[in-house]
């Protein structure tokens, strides 16, 4: 199957395929925002499952889409194999600490005095959003250095692992944009602007994918580095910001089974593909 999606995507620019791919990650964000339509409620019990789903699937993600195939591109290179790969990841981690400190942010469930970063008066919906948006931007990075990796000519990237990451991000895009908007229609907001907000946080997926696409086509040797450096982003927020949320109800053994679950697809969908 993957040799199959491989040949039929050969020859496509590898900058449009990212953005192409960001697109329908934002897309499936769009749908589960769209929910909001049909449902103003959300059980507790069922958000911190996905939220527990979208942690397994980052984490996944991370290792079998970005980290093994950084350490394989590093074994020939000047340095041991493990050093690029450890230096892009730490950078990555160190890089989302720095916007997490920065910009103002609210995590879903969290009351508005334990609002993150620079102290500001945007209201609650905004810094939902921009919560919801800083989780996103690792996301886009990876797809775009996975499109990257491949037109690269790398044999550790293939474009069906490419396609899979992108199938997985998008998966769990949909309980995020699910998580967005229902909690904003539940404080009061309109239907129309609950799914405007929900949807708007993925929007930035199609734009980092683009960059992380295009800097990995401008300087080949920064692939592992890139590779890596997504990773630790989307590490640093699924330790930092997903699973904290989806334990912080007490419903820890259904976040536990959502992150187990969503690992595996991921890991299923990577080496079906991939």
């Amino acid at each position: 199957m993957g040799a199959e999606l491989s040949s039929g995507l050969q020859g496509y620019n590898p900058v449009l395929l990212a953005f192409l791919a960001g697109l329908f990650t934002w897309f499936i964000t769009l749908l589960g925002a769209g929910t909001v339509f049909f449902s103003r409620q959300v059980h507790q019990k069922t958000l911190d499952s996905m939220l527990g789903f979208a942690a397994g699937v980052m984490m996944a993600a991370s290792f079998w889409s970005l980290l093994e195939p950084a350490i394989a591109m590093s074994a020939n290179g000047p340095l041991p194999r493990w050093v690029p790969p450890a230096l892009g990841f730490l950078a990555g981690a160190v890089f989302l600490r720095l916007l997490d400190k920065v910009l103002p942010h609210l995590h879903l469930g969290f009351p508005m005095s334990e609002a993150e970063g620079v102290k500001t008066k945007l209201p609650r919906s905004t810094l939902l959003v921009l919560a919801i948006t800083l989780h996103n931007i690792p996301e886009g990075l990876a797809i775009g250095v996975a499109f990257g990796a491949v037109a690269a000519g790398l044999p550790e990237a293939s474009l069906a692992g490419a396609v899979a990451l992108a199938i997985g991000i998008g998966i769990q895009n949909f309980p995020e944009g699910f998580a967005v908007s229902v909690p904003l229609r539940r404080d009061g907001l309109s239907r129309a602007k609950s799914f405007w907000y929900g949807q708007l946080s993925a929007i930035v997926e199609p734009v980092f994918a683009v960059l992380g696409a295009a800097a990995v086509l401008a300087a080949r040797p920064i692939l592992p580095y890139a590779m890596a450096f997504a990773a630790g982003a989307m590490i640093f927020v699924v330790v930092e910001e997903v699973i904290p949320e989806s334990q912080r109800n007490g419903n820890t053994d259904l976040a536990t089974g959502g992150a187990i679950f969503g690992f595996l697809v991921m890991m299923i969908l990577d080496v079906a593909l991939g």
